[in-house]
């Protein structure tokens, strides 16, 4: 227990000093990353502080060895008890927020007192059981990595350490003639809609840029960040989604991850591949009754262009990501011929469209592309016809195992590696 533990403090010193290193060496304001930070630098989400927290709870519990004095049972209890408590934390951080939105209520501080006691309440508890909840499903997805071979003398390296906690936001920035993300920059975790789209406004004007501030759901620092959810299945997969990219940061993909938007695709579509089959894996596991999925209630169909009477024809299911894909390739097709401001209003003309079918997305432009399109383990969607996604997933398909894959295209730093490894 003692060498984990070791290990584990070893590796976060070394991912502070890479952060320190890569985040604060010789800014230019020539470096288009420094020209967006003058417009973020105020609001900018603090990593290292964050870290030195979750280290400090990481250590606590594993000196505990909660998961190996805890029968499966147990520690199924465990986990399913801080599911239920985060649904209460955010069931009544909705109402809050909502109160406090609401300009009928005056004092919102008098009117809020007994939901924020509520609140206290479900937090104290919640620090007391997400410590044991976290250690817990860390020790089953790394039983699940040591069978997979992801190991090295018994141990994943890194160990898999996160916490679940509310995530900062990304601003991500495009040029506005062509699809590139050239800044991701995590901002504050509580900026309003307001002083989200008020930022955006400033990046745009001030840099001739496209700009979206969008949620994510987890950051590969060390202790990984994932975000509070009562969703079991995808938090495993984001668990191992981020481990991934630890693992990698450790070889040639990942420390090359910003070097082209091939690599960070490859990086991305890697994490998103191996994090959903690691993650499957564990549900199977440990929570087979997850597995039966209850079927959705909720059809959502295409609008119609002119009013039909009931009984007419019916209308076919609106499918996002194909809808997501004709727009990105159309999108691409206008600003190949320079159409820039067609491409922007075609955009528009497609997000209301979305709107009309219940995806309430609050733009999509350059930036929306840039960032979406690099998660590209599934055929369709955002990424359009950009070939690197279809190339990391045909070495998925042509590796003998899960682990094979990821060695392989974890020591590749060009894409015409890659595409050289699936063309054999």
């Amino acid at each position: 227990m003692f060498q984990r533990i070791v290990r584990g403090l070893e590796l976060t010193l070394t991912l502070l000093i890479l952060g320190f290193v890569v985040g604060y060496s010789n800014p230019s304001l020539t470096n288009p990353i420094e020209k967006v930070r003058a417009f973020t630098r105020q609001i900018e989400f603090n990593y290292i502080s964050w870290m030195s927290k979750a280290a400090v709870i990481k250590i606590r519990a594993a000196s505990v060895g909660v998961p190996y004095t805890l029968n499966r049972e147990t520690q199924k209890e465990i986990v399913n008890e801080n599911l239920h408590v985060t649904q209460l934390i955010l069931e009544k951080e909705y109402q809050l927020a909502r109160m406090y939105a609401d300009p009928a209520v005056t004092d919102k501080e008098l009117a809020s007192e007994s939901l924020r006691a509520e609140l206290d309440e479900h937090y104290t508890r919640q620090s007391q059981l997400a410590p044991l909840a976290e250690a817990i499903l860390q020790e089953q997805v790394t039983q699940i990595l040591k069978e997979l071979g992801f190991t090295a003398a018994g141990q994943p390296i890194p160990n898999v350490w996160y916490h679940s906690t509310p995530l900062p936001m990304a601003l991500i920035v495009s040029p506005r003639d062509r699809i590139e993300q050239t800044a991701n920059i995590s901002v504050d975790t509580y900026l309003t809609v307001d002083q989200q789209a008020q930022l955006e406004s400033n990046v745009d004007k001030g840099l001739n840029a496209s700009s979206l501030v969008v949620n994510i759901g987890g950051v590969g620092v060390y202790p990984t960040m994932v975000q509070r959810t009562t969703d079991l299945n995808w938090t495993l997969s984001t668990i191992a989604h981020e481990w991934i990219h630890n693992y990698l940061t450790l070889r040639p993909l990942g420390l090359s991850y910003n070097e082209t938007p091939e690599l960070r695709t490859m990086n991305e579509t890697t994490a998103s591949i191996a994090g959903d089959e690691i993650g499957a894996l564990v549900v199977e596991r440990f929570y087979p009754e997850r597995l039966v999925a209850s079927p959705s209630s909720l059809s959502l169909i295409s609008a119609p262009s002119e009013h039909p009477t009931p009984g007419d024809l019916p209308r076919p299911p609106f499918d996002f990501r194909a809808q997501m894909h004709e727009t990105r390739i159309n999108v691409d097709a206008l600003l190949a011929e320079g159409k820039v401001e067609e491409a922007e209003a075609y955009m528009e003309e497609r997000r209301l469209i979305f709107l009309q079918n219940g995806y309430l997305l609050r733009k999509i432009n350059q930036a929306y592309f840039a960032f979406n399109g690099a998660y590209a383990d599934v055929p369709g969607g955002a990424a359009g016809e950009d070939p690197v996604g279809p190339a990391v997933r045909a070495l998925r398909e042509q590796s003998e195992s899960l682990v094979d894959f990821v060695k392989t295209i974890s020591w590749m730093w060009k894409f015409e590696q890659l595409q050289k490894a699936v063309s054999q």
